[in-house]
Order: C-alpha cells, then structure tokens, then sequence
C-alpha cells in the first residue's frame, strides 16, 4: 500500500478477504499436494492430443493404444489431484472466498469430465478418435490452459496455498 495516496482509502472488503488463512490444508512437509498433483494430467492431456496428431499422420493402431492409456491415466490423475483441490476449497477459508478459486474449480471440474468422456469414447470404440477424440483432445487441452490459467492467478497474484516461513 505504499503506493495509495492519503486521499485513497483501503478497501474493507479486501482488508477482511486478506485476514483470512489461505495455506494449504492438505500438504506433506510444507508443499501443498494439489500443487504437486496436477503436472501429471496436465502432461497427459496434452500427450493425448499429442497421440491423437501422431495417429491423425501415421494411421498406425499403435498411437489408439496409447492414446487409450494416456486418455486414461490422465483422468484418473485429474480425478486424484481435483480430490485433493476439492479439500483445500472446502477446508482453507482464505481459498473458499475467492472468486478465482471457485471459476478455477469449475474449469478444473469441466476438464476432468471432459477426459473422461475421452477416455470413455477410446475403451467403447478406438476407431472413433478421428474426429472425436481428437475434437475432446482439443477441447481438454484448451480447458487445461483456463484451469491452468486461473490456478496460476490464485497461486502467483494471491499467494493461495503457499506455505511461506517467518524467515523467508
């Protein structure tokens, strides 16, 4: 605040957002685990539609079986790393009153459905990928990019999760 002027008044609002706790409930030695947990299904989801492109070029039947894994494991992974994100939502009051933590959670929450429904689509019928599955590659990698965004936003402007010591 050393920029305001003695005209300008503190905002109250944010003053009582600011009190509020925002480190992270549910951490291992001081590093949050939503944190750590979400590189894996943002690497898959992106290696999906990696493996749609490759399939797209090559035809080779190769490229569905790995597809059908990374599709897979990139919703379960999502799923762990959204469970862990869910509890810190609903634990840290600091999170829960933020506006950006709720359209991160509702980003987040589409992209998982929508890797589901990939992986889903891939195990009833592989030869569906062209354009399917490539059309919800596109689709999980875009929303992978407004969760990523939005978590970002909360971890560097607001400091959500962050563990920082006295001495630091």
């Amino acid at each position: 605040m050393a920029n305001m002027s003695e005209t300008d008044e503190a905002n109250p609002v944010i003053e009582q957002l600011e009190e509020k706790d925002k480190t992270s409930a549910v951490a291992v030695a001081g590093h949050p685990l939503h944190a750590m947990s979400v590189h894996f299904p943002i690497a898959l989801v992106f290696g999906t539609l990696a493996v749609d492109v490759f399939y797209w070029f090559s035809a080779d039947p190769f490229w569905l079986r790995v597809g059908l894994w990374t599709s897979g494991t990139a919703f379960l992974a999502g799923v762990a790393a959204g469970l862990v994100g869910t509890a810190e939502l609903l634990l840290v009051p600091g999170i829960r009153a933020r506006a950006a933590s709720w359209a991160h959670a509702i980003a987040a929450i589409t992209l998982i459905s929508v890797a589901g429904a990939n992986w889903g689509l891939r195990l009833l019928d592989p030869n569906v990928v062209l354009p399917h599955g490539m059309l919800l590659s596109v689709l999980a990698a875009v929303l992978t990019g407004v969760a990523g965004w939005h978590g970002g936003k909360l971890i560097f402007d607001h400091g959500i999760g962050l563990m920082v010591s006295p001495k630091d």
